[in-house]
């Protein structure tokens, strides 16, 4: 794909999100999740990352998201998958300069940021 493919399909998940009744989004997401641990940590950084600079770009986007039920879905995987997530997701942090560093920490909820080690 494209990076405008890429960019554009990133931007249609994170305005459609809050806009699918939870519970079914809450199925989607969880499979997605369960899905992302199955491909290569270079696939999945790089979705991964493609999402973290989006957000970081256009924080308003996770206005309308519940992010307390997003994370409730994470806790709902087994520990092995949430290591993997977990993994990746660090791996990608620690890599953003400290303004985007900044920008995430301030939109990752208190609760999210202890439980990935930040």
């Amino acid at each position: 794909m494209t990076e405008s493919d890429k960019l554009e399909i990133i931007n249609n998940a994170l305005q459609a999100g809050p806009t699918i009744p939870f519970q079914n989004f809450s199925k989607l997401f969880k499979t997605w999740l369960e899905v992302l641990t199955t491909i290569t940590e270079d696939q999945r950084s790089m979705m991964f990352s493609k999402y973290i600079e989006e957000i970081c770009s256009n924080p308003q986007k996770l206005i309308n998201f519940n992010l307390d039920g997003i994370f409730e879905i994470f806790l709902s995987l087994d520990s092995s998958k949430k290591d993997i997530l977990t993994n990746s997701i660090n791996k990608i942090i620690s890599t953003l300069d400290e303004d985007r560093k900044k920008k995430i920490f301030l939109i990752i909820p208190e609760n999210v940021k202890k439980s990935l080690g930040f």
